[in-house]
């Protein structure tokens, strides 16, 4: 399975066999708010903490993409999943309410597709029939860890990225009707001496640029076999 330095094929090419995601309302006026499956119309979602706000919005991603595969969480066998805020806390806890055996990720920006590779390995290895996999973000939380509270009124420059506020959860399993995970290529932490807070995407940019390089050289292929290379740097 492992091709190349950091890539691994997956020779069952599981199936991402439902997902769903959830969002705040800044996220709901934009151009993809089609494609989510619930737009919430406050940051709050009736709690009384941003962070509970997070862990409510990683569960319902959770409980739609089940409830879309036609499972019951009692099917699942895993579920991988990580968050921006200290100790992964909306993980865990939707982990605690989810009651499926949890191994909780820190990838960042990353954990979606990190925890998407390690579930499609599992299930490919046949260690896991449904895995479950996820990540959220919830923009008030985590600009009072990484950058200034809202309450600071910190003024941002116009070119600041925006953190998310919004969850993703999928299901994945050895067959089934939705795309195929064919292969995962593991990326390099990679540091330019970006310091600025406002600019990550030129903080992750090196990484992606290394990443996908490594996935073209290890399994031998040109960008031209892809209809698409997406990746997301949090800029325009």
């Amino acid at each position: 399975m492992l091709q190349g330095h950091q890539s691994w094929v997956f020779p069952n090419k599981p199936t991402i066999l439902s997902s769903a995601t959830v969002v705040g309302p800044f996220e709901g006026e934009g151009p993809l708010a089609n494609d989510y499956d619930f737009i919430h119309s406050d940051l709050w979602l009736g709690q009384d903490s941003y962070e509970k706000a997070e862990e409510k919005m990683m569960e319902e991603a959770c409980e739609r993409a089940i409830h879309k595969a036609g499972l019951q969480k009692e099917d699942i066998q895993f579920f991988l999943s990580g968050d921006l805020l200290n100790q992964i806390i909306s993980s865990s806890f939707a982990a605690r309410t989810l009651a499926v055996p949890y191994l909780g990720l820190f990838g960042a920006c990353s954990t979606s597709m990190e925890s998407l590779a390690l579930a499609s390995l599992l299930v490919d290895s046949k260690y896991a029939k449904y895995a479950l996999c996820g990540t959220s973000s919830h923009n008030a939380a985590v600009e009072k860890q990484f950058r200034y509270p809202n309450e600071y009124g910190a003024q941002k420059p116009p070119t600041a990225q925006w953190t998310v506020t919004g969850a993703g959860a999928a299901v994945v399993s050895p067959q089934g009707d939705g795309p195929k995970v064919t292969s995962a290529t593991i990326g390099k932490v990679i540091d330019m001496g970006i310091s600025d807070p406002f600019n990550m995407g030129a903080a992750m940019a090196p990484a992606a640029v290394d990443t996908i390089t490594a996935h073209l050289r290890d399994l031998d292929i040109s960008p031209w076999e892809y209809d698409l290379i997406a990746t997301g740097d949090l800029a325009m």
